[in-house]
C-alpha cells in the first residue's frame, strides 16, 4: 500500500440499504459507520489488516456476552457498550477493507463466520443474565425460542440468495447494526425484556416474509 493514500470516508461506505424500511432508520451509517470512521483513521497508515479488525470485534463481542451473565443491571450497562464497540469495530474491518482495497472473499466469509458465532452467544448471555436478574422462566423460554427464530431467519435469508445466485455480501449489516443498537439502549435503560418481546416479534414476521417470498418464487418458477 502507498503511505500517501488518504482515507475516504465515501469510498468506504456500502450501497443503500436492502430493506426500504431501513433507508429510515439507518442507525449503522449515521451512527455506527461514522464512529468506525474514526478507528479507520486512527489505523489507516499502520500494518493493521481488516481480518485482524474482525478478530478484534470477536473478542470484544464475546466480553460483551460474557458480562450479561452475571444479572445485574451494571454489568447489563456495560456490555450493551461492549456491543456497540464490537460493532463499529466490525464496521471498520470492512471500511479498512473497501478503502485500501484489501477487500477478499475469506475476509467477508471470516466476517460473516464470526458475526454468526458473535450473535449466538450474545443471545444466549443476554438470555440467561435477564433469567438470572429477573427470575422469568417464561420470558426466558419465550427468548431461548426468539434465538432459534433469529438463527432460522438468518438461515432462510442465505439459503434464498444462494437460490437466487446472489454474490454480493454486507447487505445484512444494517439489520444487524440496528439490531446491536437497540440491545444498547435497553441494556442502558434496564429493559431487556422490552427487548425480548420486539426480537421475538420481529424475527416471527421476518419469517413469516420469507414464506412468503418462497411462494412468490415457487410460482415464478412454475
Amino acid at each position: 500500500m502507498e503511505r500517501g493514500i488518504e482515507f475516504s470516508f465515501q469510498k468506504s461506505l456500502k450501497d443503500d440499504a436492502a430493506y426500504p424500511v431501513l433507508n429510515y432508520l439507518r442507525v449503522e451509517r449515521y451512527f455506527t459507520r461514522p464512529l468506525a470512521s474514526l478507528l479507520v483513521r486512527l489505523v489507516f497508515r499502520t500494518n493493521l489488516t481488516p481480518n485482524q479488525l474482525t478478530v478484534i470485534a470477536f473478542f470484544i463481542g464475546l466480553g460483551s456476552a460474557y458480562l450479561y451473565t452475571y444479572g445485574e443491571p451494571v454489568y447489563f450497562l456495560w456490555g450493551g457498550i461492549l456491543a456497540q464497540l464490537a460493532s463499529i469495530v466490525d464496521c471498520a474491518d470492512g471500511m479498512l477493507a473497501r478503502s485500501k482495497g484489501l477487500c477478499s472473499k475469506y475476509g467477508a466469509f471470516l466476517d460473516l463466520f464470526l458475526d454468526r458465532v458473535t450473535d449466538f452467544l450474545l443471545f444466549s448471555g443476554i438470555a440467561v443474565g435477564h433469567y438470572l436478574y429477573s427470575g422469568d422462566l417464561k420470558l426466558f423460554i419465550a427468548c431461548l425460542f426468539g434465538i432459534g427464530l433469529y438463527f432460522l431467519q438468518v438461515t432462510l435469508y442465505y439459503l434464498t440468495r444462494n437460490y437466487l445466485d446472489i454474490e454480493k455480501t454486507g447487505e445484512a449489516a444494517e439489520p444487524r447494526g440496528l439490531l446491536i443498537f437497540l440491545i444498547f439502549v435497553f441494556s442502558a435503560v434496564n429493559r431487556l425484556d422490552i427487548l425480548m418481546y420486539i426480537t421475538l416479534f420481529a424475527t416471527v414476521i421476518n419469517n413469516m416474509i420469507k414464506v412468503v417470498n418462497l411462494v412468490r418464487l415457487g410460482r415464478s418458477a412454475g
